[in-house]
């Protein structure tokens, strides 16, 4: 199939490694100009490295989702190098699991605001060019925590958010012909899950839960976000894909 994307530009947050990275491969693959961005600087050059060792077209900027200026000089880079933002991937974000009476309003705030600032200050940063060119995708990495998990009151709460965020932009967006989707990823076997001291524990509970009988990969939500990156999704917007494996209960 044919996604009809060639040559577009796609903007993809906390790209340096995980579901970022492998998202930018996939949509490198259909002729995309990939914009990296990581807090790390190192993970941006690696990234950008690997991508044009494979013949990609990249580049990529360090930058804190949380901090409106870097937002907006990544944007500006972004538009500098490839004339263009027409794709915008909102997947910056990690986890603080705690019960909440041990939560830190620290752990709250790094959690919450990187995911929904974040996504509010890149997608803010990256709708002028999208407007001007009267075609754009937002795909914003919810979780299928957004449906709740013990421990995780400040992720689960900023997953769902995210979903509204999804949901309302859809509605101001779609005269312009951008569309606004979210993925909703279970359980996905990144290095950073991997790390886990309780990974086990969660592998368990993931695969007692669901159908398919396997771990999530990354280049199962990567695929999810290329399709509806894609102009076959054109007529699809506000919605919420869930790759669980079929999972949806805690």
């Amino acid at each position: 199939m044919d996604l009809q994307i060639e040559g577009k530009v796609a903007l993809i947050t906390g790209s340096g490694r995980g579901i970022g990275y492998a998202t930018a491969v996939a949509l490198a693959r259909e002729g995309v100009h990939i914009v990296i961005n990581d807090i790390n600087p190192t993970a941006v050059a690696e990234a950008v490295e690997s991508l044009r060792k494979a013949g990609y077209s990249a580049t990529g900027m360090a930058a804190n989702v949380c901090d409106e200026e870097q937002v907006q000089a990544m944007a500006d880079h972004a538009v500098k190098e490839f004339g263009s933002i027409d794709i915008l991937v909102n997947n910056a974000g990690f986890t603080r699991d705690k019960y909440l009476t041990k939560m830190s309003v620290l752990e709250w705030d790094s959690v919450v605001d990187t995911i929904l600032k974040g996504a509010f200050h890149c997608t803010r940063a990256a709708l002028p060019s999208m407007m001007k060119n009267k075609w754009g995708r937002i795909i914003n990495i919810s979780s299928r925590a957004h449906l709740g998990n013990p421990g995780q009151t400040n992720y689960a709460s900023a997953k769902a958010g995210l979903l509204g965020f999804t949901r309302s932009l859809a509605f101001e967006q779609g005269k312009f012909n951008i569309t606004a989707n979210a993925v909703a990823p279970g359980l996905v076997e990144t290095q950073l899950v991997r790390d886990l001291v309780t990974y086990e524990t969660l592998r368990t509970n993931a695969l007692a839960r669901q159908p398919i009988q396997r771990m999530g990969a990354v280049e199962d939500i990567a695929d999810a976000v290329t399709f509806l990156a894609s102009q076959r999704a054109g007529f699809i917007t506000g919605e919420t894909l869930h790759v669980t494996g079929g999972r949806y209960s805690s």
